[in-house]
């Protein structure tokens, strides 16, 4: 196992800057997730940590030793790429032993046993001698997880494994794949455009937009207590308002937002607009505070609740029904302590 860090890491193309000082902690045994849209950097992190580039600034380490300069081989992680790379001219057995080209297999056992524990661990056992072209994506992702563990690495990186799958094999196989880094105890650093997932799997998530990191925390505050209007817009669904404040007292603030004013609680800043986040399951047609009145567009049936698509002066809205509503309009308010103020 190992601990990670980045400092100030930077990398730039040609003048363009992919990662602009990338500081970045992931701890001895945890399951980070880079998260963000596409080209926000983080699989360009993903790389710089591999050591398949270099950063043009900034120190990477592992348990404290620099790794500048040192070449992906030789620096104990483990890879797993979102295409898997299988190779289709070998059996899956070969394809697994493949990881153990620079590396003995651990614990003075044999490369077939290596093998062998390895499928058994992916739930694979008894495919060694049949080719990737014979196994579905979800068989063909865990063989190159099998691959990318069979030396025993001390970094487990992930870019996106998991992209090309329909959504209940992904819902599965990352239930499987949290089961065997939990028990393995492996350091991971796992890569996804999607911020359910994100949650759902790890133990502290980063979230990237434009090569810099909005926000790292628990998926519950990441979640709860979105840093900044880009992490509240990005992870799930969201209300974002703007208003000038009106009132301050012991009490609450009260704040004018497009002709309506809204109580929120009493908040440690002295700025004269607020730039607040109201999550969709928070918006209630029981709740007697802060009504507003929301203009229903769409409306999804999801099963265990109805997501209504709607707009409040102009500015769109996302409620949580358990029923769909019957009007052109509908009436909710929010709690106060519901609400979450962001950076703008």
């Amino acid at each position: 196992m190992t601990d990670l860090a980045l400092e100030s890491v930077t990398r730039r193309y040609d003048g363009t800057t992919a990662l602009e000082s990338i500081d970045l902690t992931v701890r001895d045994g945890e399951f980070f997730t880079l998260v963000g849209p596409s080209g926000c950097g983080k699989t360009t992190t993903l790389r710089v940590i591999a050591g398949f580039e270099e950063p043009t600034e900034g120190t990477i380490r592992f348990d404290g030793r620099e790794t500048t300069g040192v070449p992906p081989e030789e620096r104990d992680v483990g890879v797993v790429f979102q295409s898997y790379a299988l190779f289709p001219h070998m059996t899956v057995a070969e394809n697994v032993g493949y990881g153990l080209r620079f590396r003995d297999p651990p614990k003075g056992t044999s490369e077939d046993e290596r093998i062998a524990e390895l499928l058994d661990l992916v739930d694979l056992p008894g495919t060694e001698e049949r080719a990737p072209t014979e196994l579905s994506g979800g068989q063909q992702q865990r063989v190159a997880l099998a691959r990318a563990l069979a030396p025993e690495p001390s970094l487990l990186l992930l870019d996106e494994p998991m992209s090309a799958l329909d959504a209940r094999l992904r819902e599965s196989l990352r239930r499987q794949l949290k089961r065997i880094q939990s028990d393995l105890e492996i350091t991971t650093v796992y890569v996804t455009h999607d911020q359910a997932e994100a949650l759902a799997i790890s133990d502290r998530v980063a979230v990237m937009s434009d090569g810099r990191i909005e926000q790292v925390g628990t998926p519950e505050e990441i979640y709860r207590e979105p840093a900044t209007r880009f992490v509240a817009e990005f992870v799930g669904d969201n209300n974002v308002f703007e208003g000038r404040v009106l009132e301050r007292d012991g009490e609450g603030t009260s704040v004018d937002v497009d002709g309506d004013v809204f109580r929120l609680p009493p908040l440690e800043t002295d700025a004269d607009r607020l730039t607040f986040c109201v999550r969709p399951e928070a918006l209630s047609r029981a709740v007697e505070a802060n009504r507003l009145e929301v203009d229903v567009e769409t409306s999804e049936f999801l099963g265990e609740s109805v997501r209504v698509h709607g707009r409040r002066n102009g500015t769109p809205v996302v409620l949580r029904v358990s029923d769909p509503p019957s009007d052109e309009t509908v009436t909710v308010g929010f709690d106060p302590e519901a609400v979450h103020v962001v950076d703008g």
